[in-house]
């Protein structure tokens, strides 16, 4: 399922970064409960929130969408 797919390349990326979830949640101004659904591939995320980690994480769109 995509969802799941999208969570484990955000969760991939993040811990490149050193961050955790929550760490990573304030830093892109996301609920940590919320951010933690979208990795678990819980969440339908909309397109706003997926730029948002996007750039959280420093890669383009089509970058996070890699290999998916």
């Amino acid at each position: 399922m995509i969802t799941v797919q999208l969570g484990n390349r955000i969760r991939e990326l993040r811990t490149l970064t050193g961050l955790s979830q929550e760490k990573f949640a304030l830093k892109i101004e996301m609920d940590r409960t919320y951010f933690a659904s979208v990795e678990a591939g819980k969440r339908n995320i909309s397109i706003i929130n997926i730029k948002k980690i996007a750039d959280g994480l420093n890669v383009s769109l089509s970058e996070l969408f890699q290999d998916l």
